[in-house]
């Protein structure tokens, strides 16, 4: 295992080789023992379907407004999984249950490291992908050009890494734009400029500028690109590595352990950062996203195809990182959900309320949280999507005092005042 001490000795030397080390390099060997928490954002890009991932199948009204695309209530004596008509739903409480796609997330709620919160969402009613991720991702209503999770990071200390703020994608998001410095890490093998000549005429480019943010963001690009190069090579080639961590054929790896590669590309964008976070490269916020969850017709195939590489790719990362995840929380979110009623093409329309999870060691997990208002034509948005009892600034509010240790939420969620925490996070 490529250790803190083996990576900082290594990281100098190669560093070393290419001039002097960035100083917060120097400042984190000297503070070995220091470690940081880490927040992982994943958005659902495309408005996933709440009720048919964690299903309420204790709400009569589930059935039959659904009764295609409705699930089955599980069943006793079953492996409490019932059949329905494409897959079966795992139960939790007695009232909620997860899509049986989700199974790899089962260990997590059985280990109380799985929260999920229900009716959650914002209070854009437009039903517009555009405009609610961008409220959801901005954390405020309007055009704020910066993101939430930029601003939860707060100012940086002196041993800050440039590797602070990560976005597991070929951009960055608006959840991580702003003022802090962040970095599309894309996929690190080609996180680099393997001519020396070009790099050089880069480097001098941006050292030279007058502009002073540009600057900025070059050296932190350059040290980032340094620090990635240096880990490539302290990397450990190690084909016995437990199957949670080594890519499979696309399955379940050895006993049906969860695998990065049954993932997909989040599979592999998880296991990028597991690899930062071993290597305590300082990673205090990430950011990933996950498409296609637009299913106007033919839900239900395309879901759990879905699903299942989702929270193979959730659970693979959190069973590599193993003791790490105390350190770590990850929340998921998706713009808005579906409509209660399925349509006449086997799917959904776009909706209101959805539902959020959140997992890792300091979470306490095992509890459905947020009021679930019911499924009643009375009780339903505009009389046709699950109405939000939850603000998703709520769940976010909580994690980022909590977790990140940002007090002054204001600056985060300005114009936003929660009712309190919903006890998502252990004491």
């Amino acid at each position: 295992m490529l250790t803190r001490r083996i990576f900082l000795r290594g990281s100098a030397i190669a560093m070393a080789g290419m001039g002097e080390a960035p100083m917060w390099l120097a400042r984190a060997a000297a503070t070995e023992g220091n470690k940081r928490k880490t927040l992982v954002a994943i958005f659902m890009r495309g408005a996933a379907d709440g009720l048919n991932i964690v299903v309420p199948f204790g709400d009569v009204r589930y059935r039959e407004l659904r009764p295609n695309l409705g699930l089955q209530a599980p069943r006793k004596g079953d492996d409490n999984e019932g059949i329905g008509p494409f897959t079966g739903v795992i139960d939790l409480d007695g009232r909620f249950g997860l899509n049986a796609a989700l199974r790899p997330l089962k260990a997590l709620w059985d280990k109380k490291q799985l929260a999920i919160v229900e009716a959650t969402g914002s209070p854009d009613p437009s039903r517009s992908h555009f405009d609610a991720q961008d409220y959801m991702e901005s954390g405020t209503p309007g055009k704020t050009g910066n993101g939430w999770l930029n601003r939860a990071l707060g100012d940086a200390g002196p041993d800050s890494s440039p590797l602070r703020a990560v976005a597991l994608s070929n951009r960055i998001p608006r959840t991580l734009r702003g003022e802090h410095e962040a970095v599309a890490l894309g996929n690190t093998q080609e996180f680099n400029i393997s001519d020396q000549d070009r790099l050089a005429i880069l480097k001098n480019m941006y050292s030279l500028t007058p502009d002073a943010p540009l600057r900025r963001v070059g050296k932190d690009a350059f040290d980032a690109m340094k620090m990635l190069q240096s880990m490539d090579k302290q990397s450990p080639k190690n084909p016995e590595e437990p199957a949670a961590i080594v890519p499979g054929a696309g399955g379940p790896g050895r006993n049906n352990r969860p695998t990065y590669a049954a993932g997909g590309q989040l599979g592999k964008n998880l296991q990028q950062l597991a690899r930062l976070i071993k290597s305590d490269a300082g990673v205090e916020a990430a950011f990933a996203e996950v498409d296609g969850w637009d299913h106007h017709q033919n839900e239900n195939g395309q879901l759990t195809g879905l699903l299942n590489q989702f929270s193979n790719a959730i659970a693979a990362f959190c069973e590599d990182l193993g003791d790490r995840m105390e350190d770590v929380v990850i929340v998921t979110m998706s713009e808005f959900g579906r409509t209660v009623e399925e349509n006449g093409n086997g799917g959904t329309d776009h909706g209101h309320g959805s539902l959020m999870m959140v997992m890792g060691g300091p979470v306490q997990g095992g509890k459905i949280y947020g009021e679930w208002p019911g499924l009643e034509k009375e009780q339903l948005f505009e009389g046709r999507d699950l109405a939000v009892t939850t603000d998703f600034r709520t769940v976010l509010s909580e994690l980022v005092g909590r977790h990140l240790g940002q007090n002054d939420l204001s600056t985060v969620f300005p114009g936003f005042k929660s009712d309190g925490p919903l006890g998502l996070l252990r004491s």
